[in-house]
């Protein structure tokens, strides 16, 4: 089976790649030291200092690995990978709800990098799928719970992330 590749912008893979050090520099330095005072404490039994500290370590360590995951399969997409005129991962596009005549903005992201409450959407997200490939005045029909949003594409420009 094939593995799964997690598209990333260069941004997208910066901010990782920065998580990533801050996780094994910084905080686990910082959470080593929580424990070691925890543990000079006395009984660990019912220290609940240390608990914490443990648990934390716990998600930080899961932190770092699932980032090291993403990023041993990630695939960066760069402005050259994209065709000139279409939307792609890394486009920012400006949409016209046709039911409701709103405007709509998005910035197309890989999975791993979407952020609903910044406007950022996973290219496998059903809006981000019927987007991929569109051009500027095509009308796109997205498949919704609430059945089908047809969207007309205003324009697209390359995303500042």
């Amino acid at each position: 089976m094939e593995e799964k590749k997690n598209m990333l912008t260069y941004s997208g893979l910066q901010k990782l790649e920065e998580e990533l050090s801050f996780l094994k520099v910084t905080e686990r330095k910082r959470i080593a030291e929580k424990i070691k005072e925890a543990r000079e404490q006395g009984d660990l039994s019912e220290n609940a200092e240390y608990d914490s500290a443990k648990d934390e370590q716990r998600d930080i360590e899961a932190r770092i690995a699932e980032i090291e995951e993403i990023l041993k399969h990630a695939e960066i997409v760069t402005q050259e990978d994209m065709e000139s005129g279409r939307v792609g991962i890394g486009s920012r596009v400006k949409l016209l709800d046709k039911e409701f005549n709103e405007r709509v903005e998005y910035t197309i992201v890989g999975s791993t990098e979407a952020n609903s409450r910044k406007g950022y959407i996973s290219n496998e997200s059903p809006i981000g799928a019927a987007l991929i490939g569109a051009k500027r005045n095509q009308v796109i029909t997205v498949n919704s719970p609430a059945g089908p949003v047809k969207y007309k594409v205003l324009s697209i420009s390359e995303a500042e992330l």
